[in-house]
């Protein structure tokens, strides 16, 4: 606020001199008033992104740590375009994208990659498959690893690389469909060790170093920055005395339980102007601004991750606290215990005492503990320096060892949505053929699947067509809406297609228990509601009934729907149900072709073998419908009279005064007598009707002894079922 004040005063008084001078002692003003920003540390990143820019330093990663990434390598996004659609509306064509790429997630080399998210969705669970389309394959980094076989395909082996030393992953056709047709931002569980050392770390970082660190609450760490900077990181947290004086690095952790060395008396200087001239020795009390931490940043493993922060429970002071960044992966409480033995080691250290010894001590040294006669508590050598007047020793004092062992209060990681590791969802599938509805083209069948899963998150599968070939002729994606399908548990019983089945029940277990059947009323019914395919019948229920855990009883029938009452007698325990609304896909009729042992195959991310289908009620499109109200009747002129009425695909409503239409080619009829298999005689009419004089009759008679007639109506691509006009009656 000062800064925006004074600024703008000088500005007026002075003009843009005078403005940047009031806005530089504004900011002094505010420094002093509120603190300075104080963060130290290497920044957490809150969120993280995939980057490709050039130049991008690729970090180390020990531990595990969920850490992003760096493209490296991408091609062009993949067009597919899925036409879908029925005879009832328009096609509609949806085009979804693809992208193989390569990222680059570490310098050193990794075990395994667990987790990754995409777009804070996860995109590959603990299980170690991937919540969407597409294939990946990971590059561990080690120094004899090959080129990526995708990589080397498509640039060539002059120009692809190896990428040795560095760990990557690459994705082969990732569906883009779930992140709207773009590329994601992808972070990644990265598994570099099987545990966490953090000694290992220090002397891999510092190399050529002898390092002697004892630290196992973390888990991870993340190292993008220079060896000094790492250490000046690591010394608040873990006091560590540095040794460069035998020719090699030797970093050690200060040990609270080090045997402790007494000093002898101070030494009295010869020199007025030396310090301690009357007793050897100075004290002082260290300010406390800028010095002590109240807050630690470090990525919290009970929050996937994400940055959390504990507090040390100290005297605010005012100001912004001094926050330390540690990019490492921890929990909670151990991140509570750091920053509060951090802040008591700090806080405690601020008693500070320059000592004067005139006796060389070898043992003396940086890091030693040792104690001062008449100077209660332990006393850590911050530094040491051979003088004229003998060795000054910088002294700081140690935290005493019943406080050191004080526990750290409850520490709480926060509230966190974190995204369920929820295993993909096998796929379950029915395929099958439906009768003409009465639109469009009569001569194009309509063939559906019904794709579903047990699984709420189902990710949809891939649709082909086999023929026995073992080829598979590509249908397209199933899309993730899921249909209502189930399988019978008891068997629907006989009933007449005439009138309103209300005795009859059947129960049937859904595939999933979320998966939800609704009741009708009679007007509803009428309308079209509550359509299923139960085994190879068409029905509509009136009542469902939830039983719970997917099981439903249903009740109130309307039997052998859209000519399908010869499946009326054919019903057995575990046959296949399936809701007929909007959720059956369409499926592409030039794929399919006219073969009748068609099968439809589904292929998810989760199936363990391909879904295979055959397409039930195969050819009911095309085929006519039998012919209904047979009647034989005898003549005075001892002929046969037989007649019976036509029925229409896809005239599904009887009007008063009206002829159904022709859906044929021409009207044409087949009547046979005697065994179905091996007629006695048949006969070809193009009427509803067909006279047999009494001579005929008895000839008949002679052939097949109790033989019947039967019709049926001859169409464009089948016959139809046959009705049946009864025997021949007596004379």
């Amino acid at each position: 606020m000062a800064t925006l004040l004074l600024g703008a005063v000088g500005t007026v008084l002075g003009g843009p001199i005078g403005g940047a001078i009031g806005a530089l002692a504004g900011r002094q003003v505010d420094n002093l008033v509120f603190g300075s920003s104080r963060v130290k540390g290497p920044r957490l990143k809150d969120l993280e992104v995939t980057t490709s820019s050039y130049g991008s330093a690729i970090p180390r990663h020990f531990g595990r740590m969920r850490v992003p990434g760096t493209i490296i390598w991408a091609t062009d996004l993949v067009e597919h375009a899925d036409t879908s659609g029925s005879k009832q509306g328009p096609s509609i064509t949806t085009y979804t994208y693809s992208i193989s790429m390569a990222v680059a997630l570490s310098s050193r080399p990794i075990q395994a990659i667990g987790r990754i998210w995409a777009d804070g969705k996860l995109l590959r669970g603990e299980d170690g498959l991937l919540k969407v389309g597409g294939a990946m394959r990971v590059h561990d980094g080690h120094a004899d690893q090959a080129p990526d076989p995708l990589i080397l395909s498509a640039e060539g082996a002059q120009r692809c690389a190896a990428h040795r030393g560095l760990a990557y992953v690459v994705f082969e056709d990732l569906d883009l469909a779930e992140f709207y047709n773009r590329i994601p931002s992808l972070t990644f569980e990265v598994v570099a060790d099987d545990a966490f050392d953090l000694a290992g770390a220090m002397s891999e970082i510092v190399a050529g170093s002898d390092v002697t660190i004892d630290e196992t609450a973390i888990a991870g760490w993340t190292c993008e920055t220079s060896a000094a900077d790492t250490l000046e990181l690591l010394t608040p947290l873990w006091p560590l005395d540095v040794d460069t004086g035998g020719g090699r690095i030797v970093i050690r952790a200060v040990d609270d339980a080090q045997t402790v060395l007494s000093l002898p008396e101070p030494a009295i200087p010869v020199d007025d102007g030396e310090f301690g001239a009357r007793s050897g020795f100075v004290r002082r009390r260290a300010s406390s601004e800028a010095v002590l931490p109240e807050a630690l940043r470090y990525y919290d493993l009970d929050r996937d991750y994400l940055p959390g922060v504990q507090r040390a429970a100290v005297r605010t002071r005012p100001g912004n606290p001094v926050t330390l960044d540690l990019p490492a992966a921890m929990e909670a409480g151990a991140a509570k215990a750091i920053i509060e033995r951090t802040g008591h080691r700090i806080d405690w250290s601020r008693d500070r005492i320059t000592w004067r010894i005139a006796e060389l001590m070898p043992e003396v040294g940086p890091g030693r503990a040792v104690s001062l006669p008449g100077v209660p508590g332990t006393w850590r050598i911050e530094s040491w320096e051979w003088r004229e007047g003998g060795v000054e020793l910088s002294l700081s004092r140690r935290v005493p060892l019943a406080a050191s062992d004080a526990l750290a209060g409850p520490a709480d990681p926060g509230r966190a949505t974190v995204q369920p590791d929820l295993p993909p969802g096998e796929t379950r599938l029915a395929a099958f053929e439906l009768p003409f509805d009465g639109s469009g083209s009569a001569d194009t069948p309509q063939t559906f699947a019904a794709v579903s899963s047990p699984a709420r998150h189902w990710s949809g599968a891939a649709l082909y067509a086999e023929e026995g070939d073992g080829e598979l002729r590509p249908l397209g994606p199933s899309g993730r809406t899921r249909s209502v399908i189930g399988t019978s548990e008891t068997v629907l019983r006989p009933a007449a297609p005439t009138v309103f089945d209300r005795g009859s029940s059947l129960l049937v277990r859904l595939v999933a228990p979320d998966l939800q059947l609704t009741s009708a009323s009679l007007r509803d019914l009428s309308l079209g509601a509550n359509l299923a395919l139960a085994g190879s019948e068409i029905i509509q229920f009136a009542r469902a009934e939830s039983l719970g855990e997917g099981l439903w009883r249903l009740s109130g029938f309307l039997r052998g729907r859209a000519g399908t009452e010869a499946a009326i007698l054919s019903h057995d325990v575990g046959e296949g149900f399936v809701l007929l609304d909007r959720r059956p896909r369409v499926l592409d009729a030039t794929v399919l072709g006219t073969r009748p042992d068609i099968r439809v195959v589904a292929v998810g991310i989760a199936d363990p073998e391909p879904v295979i289908a055959p397409v039930l009620l195969r050819g009911i499109a095309r085929r006519p419908l039998s012919p209904v109200h047979g009647r034989a009747t005898l003549l005075e002129d001892g002929r046969l009279r037989l007649e019976w009425t036509r029925r229409a695909r896809g005239a599904w409503t009887w009007q008063d005064s009206l002829d159904v239409p022709l859906r044929e080619e021409l009207e044409s009829y087949a009547v046979s007598f005697g065994p179905p298999e091996s007629p006695a005689a048949s006969w070809t009419v193009g009427e509803n009707r067909l006279e047999i004089n009494a001579a005929r009759l008895a000839d008949l008679a002679a052939l097949a002894p109790g033989g019947g007639f039967e019709v049926r109506q001859i169409g464009t691509g089948a016959l139809s079922l046959p009705l049946s006009l009864g025997p021949l009656p007596a004379t």
